[in-house]
């Protein structure tokens, strides 16, 4: 593969609906800090925020936003709402509640933020996003953390789940998960996409072709998502590190290069189990 000028650089979600690969993810980042560095990477060229009802950020974001000066229809927004909201009227009043923060009418990405099993109701919340994007309040819609049991417990309501955004990185590749999601056609949106602490950053896989290609060891890691056809949202507030996180469309990883971060993956389960997490 080679990366030039004209290379896709959005997925595609649902007709007519396409979601930037890289986008700014903003957790834990609050206030002054969250709202000066949405409005940097605005300029430096991102349209793709990805921010939560449980991040605190809401309103900060959309600070940042208006500040920033872009026409709302340039600009893909994401956010997501917590599991005192799974039920029909719930879920309305979790749209209300973020676009009254957010300073918006409407949103490009609602995503139920965890399945929350025990309590039962993920499903419900996901007809009635279905009934948003419907009624146009909503672009699309999505899930986060849904392990393949909860995907398939949604799809057999009728459902289809256009997005699911989960810890992926070099070393927690969760194959399993990835290969239910390219099954069904669900467009997998990766959080903590460099990691936590980053480690893998400093193995040979991933320095070696930042040597080679002049890229820094994290350009080459989103990079190696976005061949994988995943959405990446890296959370940073540096204005340099958010213009490299950006520039990872005028190079390409060869096969070899691919195979060697593939590599890294240790095999450990995501930091936290949806199963009993949520909030």
């Amino acid at each position: 593969m080679s990366a030039t000028s004209t290379e896709i650089t959005t997925a595609e979600l649902t007709s007519g609906v396409r979601v930037p690969f890289i986008g700014l993810g903003t957790w834990p980042l609050t206030g002054e800090d969250a709202a000066t560095a949405v409005h940097q990477a605005i300029s430096n060229g991102y349209r793709h925020i990805d921010t939560a009802e449980n991040y605190g950020s809401e309103a900060a974001v959309g600070e940042g936003i208006r500040r920033s000066g872009i026409d709302p229809g340039d600009l893909f927004l994401t956010t997501k709402f917590n599991t005192q909201w799974h039920s029909r009227r719930g879920v309305r009043d979790a749209f209300g509640g973020a676009v009254k923060r957010l300073g918006t009418d409407y949103l490009d990405l609602f995503l139920v933020h965890w399945p929350n099993p025990t309590q039962g109701r993920f499903v419900e919340a996901c007809e009635e996003l279905q009934e948003l994007v419907e009624d146009g309040s909503i672009r699309a819609w999505g899930v986060s953390n849904f392990k393949p049991a909860h995907l398939q417990a949604v799809q057999n309501a009728g459902l289809r789940v256009p997005l699911n955004q989960v810890q992926v990185d070099p070393e927690h590749g969760q194959s399993a998960q990835l290969a239910y999601h390219r099954e069904h056609g669900i467009v997998t949106a990766a959080y903590s996409p460099l990691g936590r602490n980053g480690s893998f950053l400093k193995q040979a896989a991933v320095r070696g072709p930042a040597r080679e290609l002049g890229k820094t060891p994290a350009q080459i890691v989103l990079r190696w998502h976005v061949q994988h056809g995943r959405v990446a949202v890296p959370k940073s507030a540096d204005n340099q590190r958010q213009r490299e996180n950006l520039d990872v469309f005028s190079f390409a990883l060869t096969r070899q290069h691919m195979a060697a971060i593939d590599a890294l993956e240790t095999g450990a389960p995501p930091r936290l189990d949806s199963d009993t997490y949520f909030h």
